[in-house]
């Protein structure tokens, strides 16, 4: 099973989680990992969608969560039967699948029904049927596909008709009182080399004559049918296996079980689990939002891996990673931030260094690997870290991301000063968003041993269209921290022009009163010169929430 290598961003992502995601997915496959895939675990923020669209790169594929699906445990497209196949061939290739059935589909590839043996069993009896006449739905074409038949004659190959089945095994005038008493125009003919059958059959208008073991058709009578219209073919088997094969000769699409319902292969496999055990083989059709079917998933299937597999860019603490994480192999990690509570049970590639931005980092692993940077992936990185960085200001900036700016700046053909105010100017987007958009911008859950919180970020030119939506802001962290059971949930607003951040924040009066520094009239406090959540505000609140108790 080829596995799908999701490199993965944190929970509402910033420019530069997407950013290294989308450059270090490229340098992977570079490097011989076809199958990597770049991915967020979230909206893109305003800035982010500037950068992208200006630099023309396709945004990663949205992953909003990772809670086991039922396209996770498929081994990819499985083999399927167009639904105008004939059974016998149908059946054929079903015998040949492990899991004994096939989903049948259209020529667009939705699914019609499930093939197998329970359903085809059901529906030949409904069809043969000793007490009544057989009726198939057939056509001359299937006749021929299925008999492999030499054509004589053939008319309207394609057109489905109810079939009635008659073998020339009386008399001439047995047959003709049989023949008689039954409308021609759907009757097919079984007959060897019997010319007098053979010609009143044709009189009689049939809609098609069959003749057994190879033999051919009586002189004279071709041109006869050909007035009548009388499809004509020979069949190298004897009577009684070509009268077996015309009933395996119906469109496959009659004889499906269409009760079986397919599954979405974004459908929860927890929501699944019944209707596995409940279904036909323990086995179920798989589609896409078209309806096409891309797998099938048996009950054996959950016991294996599923064919995700992760590469986790700019975090490391899961519970900052997208829902649902902990159930596949993690085969790397590359980040800048500081050291969460992270285990696996086996050996994995970790790069953490304290640089400004994961960007930083994967521009590095180009120049490591001697692998070229196209210029759109070179702008998108330098965009990364300027957007981390705070235009190379922040206190996490280091010698290091000045470098890196400089090299991708000179690759990409653009001028510092003029990216950085033109990455500026999207911040002035965000103070306008619906307050519970602007907290999940960019917000981070972090856990300490018992104590867990969370801060968002939100950089903008000016504050006061925050300020003043201050009261909204605070009751919404409040509502946000009790729904989580946070010991403390913060909004931190960065204004990149002046070098200063305001802090709203909902927390105990414990807590509160160990926070000295200013406040404005709205009820935030004033944070000069404190720029970095990672490397500032964080350290912070966890040595003030450690003396509060």
């Amino acid at each position: 099973m080829t596995k799908t290598v999701y490199i993965l961003g944190h929970r509402n992502p910033d420019t530069d989680s997407v950013v290294a995601a989308t450059a270090y997915a490229h340098l992977k496959r570079q490097l011989g990992m076809a199958n990597c895939v770049a991915a967020r675990a979230g909206n893109l923020n305003p800035q982010t969608e500037y950068i992208f669209e200006r630099f023309a790169v396709p945004v990663p594929e949205l992953v909003p969560d990772l809670i086991p699906k039922a396209g996770f445990y498929t081994a990819g497209p499985p083999p399927v039967v167009d639904l105008n196949v004939p059974l016998w061939e149908a059946l054929e290739r079903m015998n040949a699948s492990p899991l004994k059935v096939m989903p049948v589909v259209d020529g667009d590839g939705r699914y019609h029904s499930l093939l197998h043996y329970h359903a085809f069993a059901g529906n030949l009896l409904e069809r043969v049927n000793p007490h009544k006449k057989t009726v198939i739905q057939t056509s001359v074409h299937h006749l021929l596909a299925t008999l492999k038949a030499q054509p004589i004659l053939a008319f309207d190959e394609e057109r489905l008709f109810k079939a009635m089945i008659s073998v020339a095994a009386s008399t001439l005038d047995g047959f003709r009182s049989m023949l008689d008493a039954e409308p021609a125009d759907n009757m097919l003919v079984l007959v060897g080399d019997r010319e007098d059958v053979q010609r009143y059959a044709i009189e009689r208008g049939v809609r098609a004559l069959i003749i057994t073991n190879g033999k051919s058709l009586g002189k004279g009578l071709k041109e006869l049918a050909g007035q009548r219209r009388v499809s004509v073919m020979s069949s190298p088997f004897d009577t009684s296996s070509t009268a077996l094969l015309i009933i395996y000769s119906t469109p496959v699409r009659f004889m499906g079980d269409a009760t079986v319902r397919p599954v979405h292969r974004r459908d929860a496999v927890r929501k699944l689990r019944p209707q596995l055990a409940a279904a036909v083989n323990r086995c179920l059709p798989v589609v896409d939002d078209d309806g096409r079917v891309t797998g099938l998933l048996a009950e054996g299937d959950l016991i294996n891996e599923p064919n995700i597999q992760l590469i986790l860019v700019d975090h490391n603490e899961l519970s900052q990673a997208v829902e649902g994480v902990e159930n596949y192999r993690i085969l790397e990690v590359l980040d800048h931030h500081r050291l969460g509570t992270f285990a696996t049970p086996y050996p994995i590639t970790f790069i953490n260094r304290p640089v400004g931005a994961t960007s930083t980092l994967v521009a590095g692993l180009y120049r490591e690997h001697k692998v070229p940077l196209p210029r759109n992936l070179a702008a998108l990185l330098l965009c990364g870290i300027l957007s981390d960085t705070l235009l190379l200001q922040s206190a996490t900036t280091t010698d290091a991301d000045r470098a890196m700016a400089d090299y991708l700046a000179t690759i990409a053909d653009l001028d510092l000063p003029t990216l950085g105010r033109d990455i500026l100017g999207t911040a002035s987007q965000a103070g306008k968003l619906p307050i519970a958009e602007l907290l999940r911008l960019d917000r981070k859950e972090y856990r300490e041993q018992d104590l867990r919180f969370a801060v968002s970020q939100v950089e903008v030119t000016c504050p006061d269209e925050i300020m003043g939506r201050h009261e909204p802001i605070l009751a919404a962290l409040a509502a946000e921290r009790q729904a989580h059971g946070y010991r403390f949930a913060a909004l931190m607003v960065t204004d990149i022009t002046q070098l200063t951040s305001y802090l709203f924040i909902a927390a105990e009066r414990d807590l509160l009163t160990l926070l000295t520094y200013p406040r404005t009239d709205q009820g935030a406090y004033i944070l000069k010169d404190l720029l970095s959540r990672k490397k500032q505000l964080v350290p912070l609140l966890l040595e003030l929430a450690e003396k509060a108790g």
